[in-house]
C-alpha cells in the first residue's frame, strides 16, 4: 500500500509485443480526476513505465491502453493511505501523549485515529444521556469528568490492541450498567450482545460522583 505523497512507478508487461507495440495510461484519481502521465520503455515495447504522483488518500485506478500488437485494455487499482498524522476532525478526549501515559508504554502508530474512533464510541454509546458542563468546544470542563472520559476512550484503544478493532462492527451497545442506569441498544432476543467496549471504560464513567455527571434517561436524572 502506498502513502499519499508518495510517487508511484506504474508497470505494465506486454506479451506479444514488437515495435509496433505502444502503452498509453488514463489514470483516475479517487475525487474521479483524470490525467495521463507520459510513459516509456527502455526494453523495445515489453515493459512500459509511468511515474504517479499519488496526492489523495482513496483507490487510484491504473488504465492502460496498448496498440500494435499485444492491443489490448488493463485497469489496475492502487490503494493509497492518509498521512498518518492527518486524522479527521472530530472530539478526542485524549491525547497521544496522554495514552502513552495510560498504557505505561509507546502508543501505536495508529493511535490518533484510534482515539477519535473510542471517543466516538464514547459520545454514540455512552452519553447520549448524559449531562454534564462542557466548554464552547464540547469537552467536558469538570476535571472529573475530563479525566473519566481520558481514561475512557484509553481504555477503549487498549482494549482494540488486544481484541482488535473489529469487535466494533459487530453491532451496537448492548446491557450496559453505568451506577444506577442499564443501557440497552440495539440487538434482538436471538442476537448474542457484542462485547465490543472495554471494561475499563465503564468502569471510568461509573465512578463519577452524580453532582458533576448524571445519565438522564425518560427525562428522568
Amino acid at each position: 500500500m502506498s502513502d499519499v505523497g508518495d510517487t508511484l512507478t506504474a508497470t505494465l508487461v506486454v506479451e506479444p509485443f514488437d515495435g509496433t507495440t505502444a502503452a498509453t495510461l488514463t489514470v483516475t484519481a479517487p475525487d474521479q480526476t483524470a490525467t495521463n502521465p507520459a510513459t516509456s520503455t527502455i526494453d523495445g515495447g515489453q515493459t512500459w513505465t509511468a511515474q504517479v504522483p499519488l496526492t489523495l488518500a482513496g483507490v487510484w485506478r491504473l488504465s492502460w491502453t496498448v496498440t500494435g500488437t499485444g492491443a489490448g485494455v488493463e485497469h489496475q487499482l492502487e490503494s493509497v493511505a492518509p498521512t498518518p498524522s492527518v486524522v479527521e476532525d472530530g472530539r478526542v478526549y485524549a491525547t497521544t501523549t496522554q495514552l502513552a501515559e495510560y498504557l505505561g508504554a509507546a502508543p501505536p502508530t495508529n493511535a490518533a485515529r484510534l482515539l477519535l474512533r473510542a471517543s466516538e464510541l464514547l459520545d454514540a454509546d455512552f452519553l447520549k444521556v448524559a449531562v454534564y458542563d462542557v466548554d464552547e468546544n464540547g469537552l467536558p470542563t469538570d476535571p472529573l469528568v475530563a479525566a473519566a472520559f481520558r481514561n475512557a476512550v484509553c481504555a477503549q484503544v487498549e482494549f482494540w490492541q488486544e481484541a482488535g478493532e473489529e469487535t466494533d462492527i459487530s453491532g451496537p451497545l448492548q446491557g450496559v450498567t453505568i451506577g444506577s442506569v442499564s443501557l440497552q441498544y440495539g440487538g434482538g432476543a436471538n442476537r448474542p450482545g457484542p462485547s465490543y467496549y472495554a471494561p475499563k471504560l465503564v468502569r471510568a464513567l461509573d465512578g463519577l460522583p452524580g453532582d458533576v455527571f448524571r445519565m438522564q434517561v425518560s427525562g428522568v436524572y
